[in-house]
């Protein structure tokens, strides 16, 4: 079996909780990672800050989620790890390869993300039509950028 695209390795970890505030203070203030930016969306129910760990192509982005709204869905907190981000070489391909082995998406498609790359998800239950997904964990697909292909590429060559 050929798969038309490669995972590279992890974009980013997502962190759910009631608030962020918490979640700052060990992410930001114990641990120093930084924050470049937030990302609020009512269609989401989130309020985000993206921060950094690392830097270059192998910087991995961790993202401290609260909810809008805590009554509505998604739960962003519910689950406290609340999804795993892969960087992907040809997400069109992957997203084509996949869905025709019997993995299921979860609905949206593929569209910009709150750190600007191309994503999509996985959803975490398959179903009759689409029986793989996650077993219980959201997996985001990431589109990553020409550098951060190179920068893996180079890497394996080594």
């Amino acid at each position: 079996m050929t798969r038309p695209f490669k995972v590279l390795g992890i974009q980013q970890i997502a962190i759910g909780g009631p608030s962020k505030e918490k979640l700052r203070t060990l992410w930001v203030e114990k641990f120093g990672l930084e924050i470049t930016s937030s990302f609020v969306s009512e269609r989401e129910n989130v309020d985000e800050d993206i921060c950094a760990m690392g830097s270059g192509p192998f910087k991995v982005e961790v993202d401290l989620m609260q909810p809008l709204d805590p009554e509505k869905k998604p739960a962003v907190h519910a689950t406290p790890l609340n999804h795993v981000g892969l960087w992907i070489d040809d997400l069109p391909k992957a997203v084509e390869w996949l869905s025709a082995n019997g993995v299921r998406f979860a609905p949206g498609g593929i569209r910009k993300g709150a750190a600007g790359f191309d994503i999509t998800f996985l959803h975490p239950k398959g179903n009759e039509e689409f029986p793989i997904g996650g077993e219980g964990v959201l997996i985001e697909l990431v589109q990553a950028p020409p550098e951060v292909v190179n920068a893996f590429a180079k890497l394996a060559a080594q």
